[in-house]
């Protein structure tokens, strides 16, 4: 229990580096959580900063829940006795999810941001590819498509983690794959998490305001609101 413990530990604080902050202050001396949809996450850096520093957020926000559920997980097999293995669920498959979900709580909740951070869907992406990549693929095709013709970014994150889990129902009951139930379980807490930190969007969505993706440019409001806006600080 306490290699668990560490591991899950070790999980949020990775989870908890705020990327697209550290962009925005280091690039244009900005706090991103105070321009755009004020989200401190990959889509608002691509909206506020353009999409060089959008896509590096984007890849490090990705990489901090695969490294927690691919890699970082291992660790709790090397220190003392091992975790503890749930009743009638395999624990080589739990404490991969476990750290990875707990990773995807340190973004939202970051640890170094004032607990204020991004909605997960990039850490949660990494986490699930560290997991089981077919499924989550899949789910990245429903993404890119509900992406490219709606150009909604969050109605994409939100279809998508919705059909995650549905994915690896039909693959365990109907194709017949062995799929542990706590992954299905896990899955299914994290995209329910996930679709809650969305609700701003979901309310925008139906009044027909929300922002669509238009260009991969950085924010041209942005530099109208601030002269030194652009510039090295």
């Amino acid at each position: 229990m306490f290699a668990l413990s560490v591991v899950l530990l070790g999980s949020f604080v990775l989870g908890s580096i705020p990327t697209s902050l550290w962009m925005g202050r280091l690039t244009r001396g900005i706090d991103i959580r105070q321009h755009g949809s004020s989200n401190a996450g990959a889509t608002n850096t691509f909206r506020i900063l353009g999409w060089q520093c959008g896509v590096t957020v984007l890849v490090v926000d990705f990489m901090k829940g695969f490294t927690a559920s691919f890699w970082l997980s291992r660790l709790a097999f090397q220190l003392g006795s091992g975790p503890i293995s749930p009743p009638a669920w395999d624990v080589t498959t739990f404490v991969p999810i476990a750290c990875g979900f707990f990773a995807v709580l340190g973004h939202a909740f970051s640890l170094l941001a004032q607990f204020k951070g991004g909605k997960g869907g990039a850490t949660a992406a990494g986490m699930l590819y560290g997991i089981e990549p077919i499924s989550i693929s899949i789910a990245v095709v429903i993404f890119l498509a509900v992406m490219f013709s709606t150009r909604y970014v969050s109605l994409s994150t939100i279809l998508a983690v919705f059909a995650y889990p549905l994915i690896q129902v039909f693959f365990k009951h109907v194709i017949g794959w062995d799929i542990d139930p706590s992954v299905i379980i896990l899955s299914s807490i994290a995209a329910a998490f996930i679709i809650y930190k969305h609700k701003s969007n979901i309310e925008r969505l139906l009044a027909g305001n929300e922002n669509r993706v238009k260009s991969f440019r950085p924010s041209s409001g942005l530099a109208n609101q601030d002269p030194e806006f652009g510039k090295a600080k």
